[in-house]
């Protein structure tokens, strides 16, 4: 059986739909949850590799880091963290598109294994599968990985650290929207697949020697 590792943005769910929707929602919220949260470790380290102490100077380099779309892993772990908050309260709904719960739920009950790789925090990608307008698909997924416990997704020792944890690469397919991460999966032995989405930023994006597909109804496993 086929390991299928997911990522999210352009790849189950729309780059918009991220960066529009829960980017506006964490904004605001960033300084608060801060000043909040000043005793929790993870925030304290977040803000102790932020290079500032001062909530104000703090939420600078974050917006800043947001409009650049910098994968900065202090910055996914407040966002996670409040995100996780905001589907809790029922205050966010996540968006995937309609091919990929039936297709998650078909691999899974074929007996393939389902894992989530994504640049945001694993505190965020839980609640994003749970609360989607299809239902609860975090059920179907096994495993979870993030910058933290994989490391930077265009890296090819990532996806051999997470390929420790999941078995041999060979039975590892990676589905992704960026083909400087597929890339990176192939250089580490995993199989890949670009998902090239109508509208979405890499839609346009050479994928080099990766299959690509347009939908997952199109992946024979």
């Amino acid at each position: 059986m086929t390991t299928i590792v997911l990522d999210i943005e352009g790849t189950t769910s729309s780059t918009e739909s991220v960066h529009v929707g829960l980017y506006a929602y964490a904004r605001p919220r960033l300084g608060p949850y801060i000043d909040a949260h000043r005793d929790d470790p993870d925030v304290r380290a977040a803000l102790a590799e932020i290079g500032a102490d001062a909530t104000a100077e703090a939420v600078k380099v974050l917006h800043g880091w947001m409009d650049g779309d910098v994968k900065a892993t202090p910055l996914k772990t407040l966002q996670g963290r409040i995100w996780a908050e905001g589907f809790a309260a029922g205050e966010l709904t996540s968006h995937v598109f309609p091919d990929v719960p039936p297709a998650l739920r078909a691999w899974h009950a074929s007996g393939h294994r389902l894992a989530v790789f994504s640049s945001g925090s694993v505190a965020s990608q839980r609640p994003w599968f749970a609360n989607t307008a299809h239902g609860d698909l975090s059920v179907l997924v096994d495993h979870w990985f993030d910058t933290v416990n994989a490391g930077p997704k265009r890296e090819p020792a990532s996806y051999a650290r997470i390929a420790r944890t999941l078995g041999d690469p060979a039975g590892l397919l990676f589905l992704s929207d960026v083909p400087a991460e597929l890339d990176a999966a192939a250089a580490a032995g995993w199989r890949t697949t670009g998902v090239r989405r109508p509208g979405e930023p890499n839609a346009a994006t050479p994928f080099g020697p990766h299959p690509v597909i347009t939908t997952f109804e199109e992946i024979d496993l």
